[in-house]
Order: structure tokens, then sequence, then C-alpha cells
């Protein structure tokens, strides 16, 4: 149990004021109506006081009671009960088991003599029923054993409503709408008195405890339990919260939400309703009276009455935060929320929530204070602010006043210990990333980056590239010295392209690259300033810093021209002229950016195709050695001279011929050949010179590759020409030729073929070739006689038609017009189109002549 001040016990009425040196009068009861304050005393009479209240500093209060009048009620019974019905400007007086009606300004009884007879006890319902607002509803305990009846009290009269019996003896009573809450002898029950229901809570023993029947609320009571438990009922019979635990011979209770308050014998208590925990206990002996009206709560001894005044729940709430009692502060601001107007409980508990947060923060409590800060939402500037030179120079925050904490700095906050300070730190991070892209941020993303980004480049974070690399709002100037600060050059360098100033970027790469200065960040830097420029939209910084990347690395650094977007090397924005003239310095890189040109961009120039020709050309030559021979296997620039010579049309045949002869380079010269026509040349080279009989074949596919198949043909017959006639001791052209024919047979006109093969080969020799002759000439001819039975269905139709046409009888007459010329027919001859129209026979030729004229029909 953790006590906090929730009330202060203040005088109102003391003996002197009340009875002066009067020793055996004795309070009974007290009614409290406003400013009005109604004293009920043991010799009859009622006493009139009004009550001034006078706000105090310190949230407590301060009243003066000025006595008005008494009176006597003419009997010599005390004044057991008083209760106010202020809408009929009366008071209801218990004397003597009668309820007497009196005003409440001059104390005097009402003309009619109205009262209600045989009361024990009362209690007004206020949750009536009877929806007149000139009646107040009365429910008494009666004298008559077991009864409980029900009245409406007018102004000058009272009306019996209902009279209910219960199954044991009433000793208390509360009322909500037709819902009666009963302590009986042994019970307490629920009864509905409209209908006579009723319905067993829990027993007790009257014998032992005084029972206590509260009305907390609509349609909640508050009942003294077993065990010493204040326990709560609804008219339903259940309970929709935990029991309080008071003492066992508590005497009275009362309720100032979110409070109740129970009297003993010695003390007050104060338990919260909202959990159930005791907050406060305040020494007040011989006490017997509690009692709360519309919010003030009255306790009273037999010779003074006493006020307990709430101190403002806020002041509660700030003095359990400066406890850090946390949970306590968060349940009772929760719980405020029905006293306070919706707005500024709003900003109230916002507030609170913040304060709340800052505390969990201090203990290192992250989990719980993130939710705090979110909940409450805190403009998290005020976070940002406890860590010493993480907000922007330019930022024109400050704290909240009065302050949500009692922290100067994270230094403070830490007392100098790293570990802590450390864990803070990686606390903001995380908290920073998560609400920049919230509304949270809205309005001060420059802080919340700016100050991202500082912790990131402290901690040497990996988060510092991706924030730099996606939307951000660092301010320029903060954010570039923190990480000059703290030697984060390439992060630097990223947050001057974020800002437009790529110039500045790349020297700083360039620094890093060069040694000049130290960041181990990107182990591929200079990749990457490629990559970078590759992309880049600014020409002049991209030929500033051409020759630095060509120097460091002609493969790599070519990638600045070769890799550009590809509509950007459709635009032509850098010429490749000039490229080419740039290049001139780095072999290697030329190379590649012709053929970037030549084979990736297909680019149809000759300049290009005949410079990449020569640039193969010369590596070829460069690499071969004196030793090297015909037989020397193909280096990969070779194959690449080769690929161009064969698929390029663009290039200068005959200054390629000139830079070959005598370098010992047939296949190239033989492609060369091919180029200009001369394939028997080319075949001549191949066959006679190389003797590689299978290039020979491929040259005339491919030098026959977009030709018609009477090109390839006569191709592949000059190639068997030349190995049939070759000179006859020329053995080794025999099965060149005999492979020749067997692997593309489809090539060959099979009759030429024959009449030229010697008469010495044998059938098997050639079975591969005469079947595939004789599989495709049987296929030809088959093609041929489907097609010709397709023609003939065809002009069978057209012969029908014909002759459908030929059966109907044409009227033609001098009044009959042409459909093309709209003039009549002078001779017999026409033409009849199939839809009717009958036109000039010139009309007809003329218009198959003149795609544009009238036409009446498809066909004739």
């Amino acid at each position: 149990m953790m006590n906090i001040k929730a009330f202060t016990l203040v005088s109102a009425v003391d003996q002197e004021l009340l009875m002066g040196d009067k020793e055996r009068i004795s309070i009974e009861c007290v009614e409290c109506c406003g400013k009005n304050l109604y004293i009920g005393t043991n010799d009859c009479f009622i006493y009139h006081f009004l009550l001034e209240e006078k706000a105090l500093p310190a949230g407590t209060a301060a009243f003066t009671a000025t006595k008005q009048l008494h009176k006597h009620l003419g009997f010599k019974k005390p004044v057991n009960e008083l209760r106010a019905a202020s809408a009929l400007n009366r008071l209801l007086v218990l004397c003597d088991n009668s309820i007497t009606l009196v005003n409440m300004l001059n104390l005097e009884p009402v003309p009619s003599g109205a009262r209600i007879k045989g009361a024990v006890t009362f209690a007004l319902n206020e949750n009536p029923v009877s929806g007149d607002p000139f009646c107040v509803e009365v429910c008494i305990i009666s004298v008559k054993r077991r009864t409980i009846q029900v009245f409406l009290v007018y102004e000058d009269r009272v009306q019996i409503v209902k009279e209910v019996s219960t199954p044991e003896q009433p000793l208390a009573v509360a009322v909500d709408g037709h819902f009666l809450c009963l302590a009986l002898t042994t019970q307490y029950i629920i009864l509905n008195y409209s209908t006579g229901l009723f319905q067993d809570l829990f027993p007790y023993c009257s014998e032992e405890k005084l029972p206590i029947v509260k009305r907390i609320g609509r349609q909640e009571f508050l009942l003294a339990g077993p065990g010493g438990l204040g326990m709560f009922a609804t008219v339903a019979g259940i309970s929709q919260r935990a029991p309080v635990h008071w003492s066992e011979n508590v005497i009275g209770a009362a309720i100032c939400f979110p409070y109740v308050i129970a009297l003993d014998d010695e003390f007050i208590t104060v338990h919260s309703m909202l959990d159930q925990q005791q907050k406060q206990s305040l020494p007040f002996k011989e006490g017997h009276i509690l009692q709360d009206f519309e919010g003030r709560v009255i306790v009273a001894t037999s010779k003074g009455v006493y006020i307990l005044v709430p101190l403002p729940l806020e002041k509660q709430i700030q003095d359990l935060l400066a406890s850090q009692r946390v949970e306590e502060a968060l349940v009772l601001a929760k719980g405020a929320r029905r006293n306070i107007p919706k707005e500024k409980f709003q900003v109230m508990y916002r507030r609170i929530l913040q304060q709340a947060g800052f505390i969990q923060f201090a203990q290192l409590q992250f989990l719980e204070a993130k939710e705090l800060f979110r909940s409450g939402q805190l403009d998290v500037r005020e976070l940002i602010s406890l860590y010493p030179f993480l907000l922007p120079t330019s930022s024109s925050f400050t704290r909240s006043h009065p302050p949500l904490h009692e922290y100067a700095d994270l230094n403070q906050l830490t007392q100098g210990d790293q570990e802590k300070m450390a864990k803070c730190k990686r606390f903001l991070m995380s908290y920073l990333n998560e609400v920049r892209s919230t509304e949270v941020a809205n309005g001060y993303k420059e802080d919340i980056d700016t100050a991202l980004l500082k912790l990131y480049a402290e901690a040497d974070h990996d988060s510092l590239l991706d924030l730099l690399v996606t939307e951000n709002f660092c301010l320029l100037t903060d954010s570039a010295a923190w990480l000059e600060k703290h030697r984060k050059y390439f992060a630097l360098g990223l947050l001057y392209h974020y800002n437009n100033q790529d110039a500045a970027a790349v020297q700083l790469w360039v620094n890093i690259v060069n040694g000049d200065i130290q960041d181990c960040t990107r182990s591929d830097l200079y990749e990457y300033i490629v990559d970078f420029l590759t992309y880049c939209l600014d020409r002049e910084l991209v030929w500033t810093y051409a020759d630095w990347v060509l120097q460091r690395s002609e493969e790599i650094g070519v990638q600045v021209f070769t890799k550009r977007p590809l509509d950007e090397q459709q635009k032509n924005n850098f010429n490749p002229d000039d490229v080419i003239n740039c290049l001139k310095k780095y072999p290697k890189a030329l190379v590649t950016y012709l053929e970037h040109l030549v084979i990736d961009r297909s680019l149809q120039k000759e300049e290009y195709h005949t410079h990449l020709a020569v640039l193969y050309l010369e590596e070829v030559l460069r690499q071969r050695t004196p030793a090297s021979n015909k037989d020397t296997e193909a280096t990969e620039t070779q194959t690449k001279l080769r690929r161009l010579l064969q698929k390029s049309d663009l290039y200068r045949v005959h200054f390629l011929i000139e830079r070959i002869q005598g370098a010992s380079l047939p296949m190239e010269r033989a492609i060369l050949h091919g180029k200009l026509g001369e394939h028997e040349k080319a075949l001549h080279i191949l066959v006679h010179e190389l003797g590689d009989f299978s290039a020979a074949e491929d040259y005339c596919l491919w030098g026959s590759e977009g030709q018609d198949a009477l090109c390839r043909q006569r191709l592949f017959h000059m190639l068997l020409a030349m190995y049939l006639h070759a000179d006859p001791s020329a053995h080794e052209l025999t099965m060149p030729a005999v492979d020749l024919l067997n692997r593309h047979a489809r090539e060959f006109d099979a009759t030429q073929v024959l009449q030229l093969l010697p008469g010495t080969w044998s059938v098997q020799l050639l079975c591969p070739f005469l079947m595939g002759a004789v599989r495709d000439s049987i296929h030809t001819r088959r093609t041929t006689q489907v097609a010709l039975g397709l023609a003939r269905s065809e002009n069978l139709i057209y012969t029908y038609d014909k002759m459908k046409l030929k059966g109907s009888v044409i009227r033609l007459s001098d009044k009959k017009l042409c459909q093309l010329c709209q003039n009549p027919f002078g001779e017999p001859a026409f033409v009849r189109y199939p839809n009717g129209g009958l036109v000039h026979t010139h009309c007809a030729a003329s218009r198959h002549t003149t795609p544009n004229s009238p036409s009446p029909g498809t066909r004739t």
C-alpha cells in the first residue's frame, strides 16, 4: 500500500458555533444542498448554515459557516434523518417515525401538514420513474414488519404508490428506478418493487455489524460485505468491479469518484475504485456520520462537522508521477475522464502520458516509454533535446513549460554512465526511425532526420547509408559538418548528391579512392563512382572525370559510356565521335566502346565498323609471332574479327584486303573475298590453302544467308565441283566431296550431281545422299500433286459460278446506264459484276488500272 494525499480534512462547523455552551447537544444527521448545510440534533432542532468556500493556493479549501436560523420541531425525539428536495424547496425530516415536509429557507412545516407516518428510515430515488419534475420519489422502511412503501412527495402533499413485502425485516435501503437494494436481517437482496421479484446477493449477519447500502451510480450499489469487504453490485445482481478491502468495523461509506471513502472508529480510509487499492488514511475518532452530497463529502462527530476536500485530480496525478508511480497515475488519469470536459481531459491526459513516458525512459524501460510517447502524441523534439547537439542549430524548438521532466540532458539522466547512454541512443535511433514516416513527424521532419543522421554517424550504423539514399529531410549544413567530424566521407558524398551537389560528391569520393582522405565504407568505391557517372545526367561532370576513371581501369572506366541508360543513348547526349576521340589514348576502352556501338547498339555507320575491324586486325597481328603458322588456333580477338567480317556489310572490304595482304590470314581473306562476291576465290583459299573442309561448308551456309535457295545451291555446287575437278593426284578431296553430299543432300540438284560423279563411286558410298535426294523428289512430287488438286478444285468452283451467271437472263436497253460512268450502252458488249451491276467493257478495263475508281462489285 502506497499513500497519496487525495483529501484534506477541513472543519466546517465547530462545537461552539453549533451549540455554544450546551454540552449535552449532539449531532444526529446532516444534509447539504449547494451552499446550504442542515444539521439535525438529538434535542429535535434543525440548524441551517450557509457555507462559503475559499480556495487555497495548495489546492485545498477553507470553509466559513454562517448560521442562518434554527428550528425546534416540537417533539422530544432526536432528528434522525434529513434529505433536501431542492426542486420542491422542501426539506424532508425524519423524527419520531414521521417524515415532515419543511421549507428549506425558513424551516417552517408546510401549511397542509403533509407528512409520511410510520417510517423507520427512508431514501430518495435519484433515478425516478414517475417523470414528473414537481415531485420526488421516496422509499421508506415501514414500522410495519417486513414492509417497504414507495411515496410520491409534492410541495404540500404526499401520495403512496406501492407497498411491498420483503422476505425478512429490512434494515437499510437504497433505491434506483424500480430497483431497491435492501439489507435484510441475514442477507442483501435486489428487489424490483414494480414486479415484486427479488434476487439474493450475499449473506451477512446484522447482529455482528451495521449494514451499509449506498447507491453509487446508475443501477449500481456499494454494500458492506463479510470479511471487511466493500462489495459492488448492480441491479442485475452481479458485480462489475473488484471489492475494496476496508475495516471490519466500518460504520459509514461515501463516494467521491474515483474514490470510495469509509469511516470506522478511528480512521477515514480512502480506496480507489479503479484499482481497489487503499490510497490514504486519515485519523478521525468519534466519527459517526459519513455522507456525500453532489461530490462534497461530509464527515461528522457528535459535536462538529467536517468536509473532506479532494485535491485536484491533476495535482494527485502529478504527485504520483513525482513519486514515479506511473501505473497508478495513469489509472487515476483514465478514471478522471468522467469528471473533466472532453477537450480539457484530452490535453491533460496527453501531457500525463508524456510525463509518464519520460519517467519510464529514465528507468530505461524503453518499450513502455515508446508506447506512452506514441499514445501521448509527444513532440519528438522533446526527446531529441535531451541529447546534446542532435537538434539542428537552426531549430526554433523550446521545451514544454512547465517541463515534462526534470533532466537537463542525457548526461544528467544517466549520470555519465556510458553503457546507459549507449542504450538511450539506440532507443532514440529506433524510435526516430519508426516515427519519421508517420504523422508524428509532420512539421519538423528536418529536425528528426538530422538527429537520426547524427546518431547513425556517431554509432557507425549501417542504416546511415539507407537514410541518405532514400527520401530524407536532413539539413545540409548541420549534417555535413557532423559527417565530416566523424569521417563519414562516403556518406557525406551521398548527402551532397541528395542535395543536387553531384560535383562535390564525386570529388569527395575521388579523394577517398586516391587516398587523400580515409573512409573504408566501400571497398568498391571506384566501381561505385563509375556506376554513378554512368547514370549521371550532368555531361560536364562525366567529361570532367572520364580521364580519371579510364586511367585507373580502361575496362571498367569505359562503362561510363557503354552502360548509359537506353533512353539517354537514343538522345545521343554523348556524341560517339567525341567519345571515340577521347578514347584514342585508351586502346582497350576504345575497342570496347566500338563493340558497344557496332554490336550492342547496331549503329549502321561504316566508320565504326571499319575502325573496329582495323583495331581487331592490328591486335591479331600484334599477337602473332614469327613462329605462327596457318594451323595455329584462333585467338579470342581473331574470332571476334572473323565474326565481324562475316556479320557486317558496312566496313570497307578493299581497304581491309590491302591491310591483310601478306599477313598469313587466309581465313580472313576468304571471308573478305566472299563479301566481294568472289566465292570461287574464297572457297579455293579454304580448300586448297587451309584445307579446312568444314569451314568451306560453313562458308556456303553463311555466304548464302539471306539469299534465295538457288544462291545456296550454286555455292554448294561450286564447292563440289572444286572437290571433283581437283588435280587427279589429290585423292584427299574424294572423302570431303562424299561427306559434303551426304551431309547436305537437300542443297543439291540430284540430277546435275549424278552427271558430275565419277562412275567408279559405289552406290553404298553415296547411300545417305541418294536416300535424301529420292525422299526430297518424292516430297516435291507429292506437294505438287496436292497443289494441282487444289487448283483444279478452285477452277471447278469458278466454272460453276460462271455457268450459273450464264443461265440468268440479262436485259440490256439504251435506257440502261453504266454503273461506273453513268452513260447508256451503245453496243451489246458489257461486263456484269456478281452483284448484278453492268458496266462498259472499257470502263471495267480502266477500273483495273485505276484502283481508286468506284467499284460495283468485287469480282467479274
